[in-house]
């Protein structure tokens, strides 16, 4: 759709709304709702895509949301508004990501059981969590995972599964990417066309029935319980909420201390050390390799007569491998209409064999005015992040460097969130002004980006490591490493064919051997009786 019919549409939809409905019922509606309607495009743009661009569909549905929001009081929704033992069950909870990085909203079944005294609490922390998510995620979608595992008859509650899929269908619209219903018990299976028929027929294709054998089409294994057949250790408690919250990391723009000062001032030192030098570098790659290679062999042969006068050097090489090893650059971008994003979707940490503690983050504005960043995390007690509240100049690119604090390790669940806004004014921006603009900028003009952690183990035996720094070798990049196995492998190849032949060879050999000792033994046995 043109974007001017989809402008129209979105005014047609305020001011009719604001005439057929608001004046019969204004007690019904929260002026928060009303105010929110006439400001926010992308709200009233989700109605309308999930009534299909139909005006009249549309303003029922708006109608039908914003008396439930005020019944259920959802602007005024807390964590302390709700009784602790909601939130102690367990039953209800947002964690993870799917395989297309959208946000799970979890149904623990078997933790839920059936009671009307208590109904009306369940369905309101079902609200809180979605309108959490939707005030911090600004429209997102989400997919639900139903946990049916160990289920009982005590714990299937069609109402209460009913008014989930309502929530998404009318309340939060384009908000469902999919229904995820793990180990439906078979006394179910009559509902399954009872749910199917709620969800209607826009959104009976969102719902998918899986097992131990296919949920992870759509949801990877690191997300996964081991129920499920996942890897993901993560157990529910409270508190705190167990939601991804984001936070502003250790040392935000702020001076560094103690052991922690020292290394990053080296840190900087080298990383300046190596941008002066990149050009330096940049010789064929076959030179290079040649140059490797006889380095390689020199060290070898004679690596006592050498030894004591490569230490210093050897020493000063290591630290500076292992610091461009942990502050590599990746090779997947994120293409962001403000930011382009370096990398894509992981950041890579080394285990605690390895020692790699830092990552690289490479933001690079691709619009012709300046872009304000921040970077939160969820885990802010482990990590520094500098710079973590910035700014990047137009067709200019800025490096992140994410590092471990201390002896924390790295957790799978950790996350990253890179939020861009587009900035105005092309004088010299400080903190006092960042500060301000992120207190007047709308939510819906910031670009938002995550990152998930990825712990990369170290696949070499400890007691047998091959330190490439003690041969002064530079660290090897991705590519060539790939280059290399794809050449140990057409070696291998190589080497089996010949040994194919040989053992084709070898056996013919054999079979000759064979037949000549058999004419031998029958040559004698002819000349034998002759003789005698």
């Amino acid at each position: 759709m043109a974007e001017q019919d989809k402008t129209a549409l979105i005014r047609e939809t305020r001011e009719r709304f604001e005439v057929e409905y608001v004046p019969a019922k204004t007690d019904k509606y929260d002026s928060r709702d009303l105010e929110r309607l006439q400001q926010d495009d992308t709200w009233v743009e989700n109605f309308l895509l999930w009534r299909h661009d139909v005006v009249d569909d549309t303003l029922k549905m708006i109608d039908e949301s914003f008396q439930w929001r005020k019944e259920y009081a959802v602007h005024d929704l807390t964590e302390s508004s709700l009784p602790k033992w909601l939130f102690d069950s367990g039953s209800l909870y947002l964690h993870g990501y799917d395989k297309e990085g959208h946000k799970i909203f979890w149904f623990r079944v078997k933790l839920h059981t059936k009671d009307p005294k208590t109904q009306f609490e369940k369905k309101k922390l079902v609200a809180f969590w979605l309108e959490r998510y939707a005030k911090r995620e600004n429209g997102k979608p989400l997919t639900v995972v139903f946990d049916m595992a160990e289920t009982g008859l005590s714990n299937i509650d069609l109402d209460f599964v009913r008014y989930i899929i309502g929530c998404f269908k009318v309340y939060y619209p384009n908000y469902l990417t999919k229904i995820v219903i793990f180990e439906l018990p078979w006394i179910m299976n009559a509902a399954f066309k009872l749910v199917k028929s709620w969800l209607g027929p826009e959104a009976v294709n969102l719902l998918k029935v899986t097992n131990k054998n296919d949920v992870q089409e759509y949801i990877s294994a690191e997300y996964l319980p081991p129920h499920m057949g996942g890897t993901d250790t993560f157990k529910y408690s409270y508190p705190p909420l167990v939601d991804d919250d984001f936070q502003t990391p250790l040392c935000e723009n702020g001076p560094l201390t103690n052991e922690d000062e020292t290394e990053s001032k080296e840190e900087i030192d080298i990383d300046n050390k190596e941008s002066l030098d990149t050009n330096e570098e940049q010789v064929p790659s076959s030179k290079k390799a040649e140059e490797a290679i006889q380095h390689i062999s020199s060290s070898i042969i004679c690596p006592l007569a050498n030894h004591a006068e490569q230490t210093p050097k050897s020493e000063e090489c290591d630290k500076l491998d292992s610091k461009t090893k942990n502050a590599k650059k990746a090779l997947t971008t994120f293409k962001g209409p403000l930011l382009h994003i370096s990398p894509a979707e992981e950041l890579h940490f080394g285990s605690k064999e390895t020692g790699e503690k830092k990552c690289l983050i490479v933001l690079t504005n691709v619009t012709k005015n300046t872009v304000a960043f921040k970077v939160r995390t969820t885990a802010p007690d482990k990590y520094r992040v500098k710079p973590s509240n910035s700014s990047c100049e137009p067709g200019t690119s800025l490096d992140i460097i994410v590092s471990l604090h201390g002896g924390c390790a790295v957790s799978l669940q950790d996350r990253f969130l890179i939020m861009a806004a587009e900035m105005e004014q092309t004088s010299v921006v400080g903190t006092q002004e960042l500060t301000q603009f992120w207190k007047e900028i709308p939510r819906n003009k910031v670009m938002e980006h995550r990152l998930r952690c990825h712990v990369t183990e170290s696949s070499k035996p400890s007691t047998l490591t091959l330190n490439e720094n003690t041969l002064n070798i530079p660290a090897k990049s991705n590519e060539d490493l790939h280059l290399q196995l794809t050449q140990l492998l057409q070696a291998n190849t190589r080497l089996r064919e010949q040994i194919d032949r040989c053992v084709w060879f070898q056996q013919l050999t054999l079979l000759l051997v064979f037949l000549l000792v058999a004419s031998t033994a029958f040559c004698f046995y002819l000349l034998y009786p002759s003789s005698s």
